[in-house]
């Protein structure tokens, strides 16, 4: 690529807004690759954190000690505030407020579910950013790629020079911006896809847990409850 062709020669000679172009993907893809990391170890965390957080919350004697143990184990606060705001709504009791009016297991259960609903966005946070690095990329690239080839061609038509040696070099020049864009929207793609399924897993532990909770703290005292699923009968005693 010595001389005057390649990619480093065909950014020295382009003009600003095929520089532009060049920084945008460079700043796209910059974007989607910390966040790809960041967002691969927060859920890779909260799976792994999951299961263990959620057991030992079965095995607290009480729903208030279940809560503590949950907040200790589940760093990544993705299952913690759903076991934090059925406490909360079980022990609510404001004599002449609206809440008071509402019916228990309807109170657990609008606060069940504004927590999942919280948790959900928090673990859905950037794949926006994902998508439409992705889906804009290749378009970016192609913008770059367009524009240089009009140059191009512009200069060998004011040469007069428009032999195919000629030709080649500028137009495939104008065509790395084209690879840079495929280049950058590649692993937003993937990494999209497969984060994506991280959260829908955790997502259907989410709700699951918020049903096993609904179910535990609206259940008549004195009444014996099931088990959550995958858990022993014994973790249910006491709230």
């Amino acid at each position: 690529m010595a001389g005057g062709s390649g990619i480093i020669h065909y950014l020295q000679t382009s003009d600003a807004i095929t520089h532009g172009v060049a920084y945008v993907l460079l700043a796209m893809s910059i974007a989607s690759w910390c966040f790809l990391i960041v967002k691969s170890w927060v859920l890779l965390r909260a799976k792994r954190q999951g299961a263990r957080a959620v057991a030992r919350f079965w095995q607290a004697p009480t729903l208030a000690e279940g809560v503590a143990a949950l907040k200790r184990a589940d760093r990544e606060r993705v299952f913690a505030p759903l076991a934090e705001a059925a406490l909360h709504a079980s022990e609510v009791d404001i004599p002449g407020a609206l809440l008071a009016r509402v019916e228990r297991g309807e109170r657990v259960l609008r606060a069940l579910r504004q927590a999942l609903n919280a948790s959900q966005r928090r673990l859905e946070f950037g794949q926006v950013l994902l998508a439409s690095v992705g889906s804009t990329a290749p378009f970016v690239g192609l913008l770059g790629t367009v524009w240089g080839i009009y140059h191009a061609l512009g200069s060998i038509a004011a040469s007069g020079q428009a032999q195919i040696e000629n030709v080649a070099g500028p137009v495939g020049e104008a065509l790395i911006m084209t690879a840079f864009g495929l280049v950058v929207a590649i692993p937003a793609v993937l990494a999209y896809n497969v984060l994506g399924r991280l959260v829908r897993q955790l997502s259907e532990e989410l709700d699951g847990f918020a049903h096993d909770l609904h179910a535990y703290v609206c259940a008549p005292a004195g009444q014996p409850q099931a088990a959550p699923r995958g858990q022993p009968a014994a973790a249910q005693q006491g709230r």
